[in-house]
């Protein structure tokens, strides 16, 4: 008859020699396989250019005069000035500016906050190196 209180003891010796020829056929065969996928690529508009968008420059002066291209201005009345100035430019044209070294921190940021108040949201400033 049957012992019910034997336990069998599994022999997992096959399974692991089964297991490592099958890794080692994978490892050789892998490097094998070569998978290749024709991509047709789109054709690029090459024949339309970017047209660059004009900067507006800004310098201030040592003399707190603030110089747009041709154009002086004193501190002071610079906002009006740029508000009217600044509707001849589309709001994304990027602002640069460029102030002496020898002016306070807060007249600088006067005239940044006024460029940022007139709508241009592109605006940087310059320094020397």
């Amino acid at each position: 008859m049957f012992n019910w209180e034997e336990t069998p003891e599994l022999n997992i010796t096959p399974l692991v020699d089964v297991m490592l020829v099958l890794l080692a056929i994978l490892m050789v065969t892998t490097p094998a396989l070569v998978y290749e996928e024709n991509i047709v690529l789109p054709d690029g508009a090459a024949k339309t250019s970017i047209s660059k968008m004009p900067e507006l420059e800004i310098r201030i002066t040592k003399d707190k005069k603030v110089l747009i291209k041709n154009d002086k201005f004193e501190l002071i009345s610079f906002p009006d000035n740029f508000v009217l100035l600044g509707s001849s430019y589309s709001k994304e044209t990027p602002v640069y500016i460029k102030a002496d070294r020898t002016l306070l921190y807060e007249d600088v940021m006067f005239v940044l906050k006024s460029v940022k108040e007139a709508g241009f949201s592109k605006v940087a400033l310059e320094t020397g190196g």
